[in-house]
């Protein structure tokens, strides 16, 4: 088992987006009101007195969308200047990225996410789920504005749907060729729109790197720390390419031995597995309850302890909960 030392922190629950993977189309969600997600101050807090006493120094950034967090510029600041972090990211959709990136780098942002699952702007539209709203534009100048003031590594994430985007396999591989950046292949999971996985299922990692394989040539798989992050994709490249390949395999390979995180949602819960709901712990309420953050502590050290016990193991029929459902989607999780 992995030390445990990284956070993923929701900061909202709001998208702007509403890929398919995410949620369902028509689905009702009531999101969380601004008084019920942590503040600022209680997330630092908890950062400050809670995970980095028990070890945790890597902080990634998720929503929803979190560039719609009010005070997000500040808010990274904060976090990258408190003794104990060590790594700062952040995972968008980039559609607010362009005016921002300058901002959030010059606040001690480093490392950035994009969702990028596509580069048909019809076929992102439909992902996205804001047809005729031509979107893909304004996301394509966030990757470059990021990319223009220095993020490094600069990850674009690809969520690949059978029949949707995974013709486009190979032309979202090239994007590594001639620039830096670092395609990250993830399998479809079932969090978030069940039955839009029960209808299209997932594409094993294996049956894509061979794609590329049989395209280009693929590198064995790096481990010399060539690309700096902090979560389970195996890295390949394409020879001579200035970039990397990354595959996110949940369905298909069994990696709770390798977890190293833990999430905290923009209302306060800790969850210890993305694909077990069991072990939540409600930090927030008993922050504004008045119990002390050493008693917060220790709370958060037992669920370290239950982690393995926690991590999902085994999946049935190819789903990860056997019963097809979550009280949670993954926007609202944070990924």
């Amino acid at each position: 088992m992995n030390p445990v030392d990284y956070l993923r922190i929701s900061l909202i629950d709001r998208c702007n987006f509403r890929c398919q993977y995410c949620m369902p189309e028509d689905a009702e969600l009531e999101y969380i009101l601004q008084q019920q997600l942590l503040s600022s101050s209680e997330l630092l807090t908890l950062l400050e007195e809670v995970f980095i006493p028990l070890g945790f120094h890597r902080f990634r950034l998720t929503g929803g969308e979190p560039l719609l967090r009010p005070g997000v510029v500040d808010l990274v600041r904060s976090i990258a200047h408190l003794p104990g972090t060590e790594d700062l990211s952040m995972t968008t959709n980039g559609f607010l990225l362009a005016g921002m990136a300058g901002d959030l780098y010059q606040a001690g942002l480093r490392r950035i996410n994009i969702s990028l699952d596509s580069l048909d702007s019809v076929t992102f539209e439909q992902i996205i789920g804001n047809r005729g709203k031509a979107r893909w534009q304004q996301v394509w100048e966030g990757i470059l504005a990021a990319y223009q003031v220095g993020f490094n590594p600069l990850k674009l994430n690809v969520v690949v749907i059978p029949g949707i985007n995974d013709h486009e396999i190979l032309k979202l591989a090239a994007l590594t060729l001639d620039r830096r950046w670092h395609v990250r292949f993830i399998e479809f999971m079932p969090i978030g729109n069940g039955e839009l996985f029960q209808e299209r299922a997932w594409i094993p990692s294996a049956e894509l790197r061979q794609q590329i394989k049989n395209h280009w040539g693929l590198t064995d798989q790096l481990t010399g720390g060539e690309v700096r992050g902090a979560g389970p994709a195996d890295v390949f490249q394409i020879p001579g390419a200035l970039g990397t390949l990354g595959f996110i395999s949940q369905m298909s390979e069994c990696f709770c031995d390798r977890c190293n995180r833990m999430r905290l949602s923009a209302d306060g819960w800790l969850r210890p597995c993305l694909l077990n709901e069991t072990g939540e712990i409600d930090l927030k309420t008993s922050l504004r309850q008045g119990i002390s953050t050493t008693k917060l502590r220790q709370q958060v050290a037992q669920l370290l302890r239950l982690k393995p016990e926690i991590n999902y193991k085994e999946r049935t029929s190819g789903i990860a909960n056997p019963s097809g459902s979550y009280h949670r989607t993954m926007s609202q999780i944070g990924g």
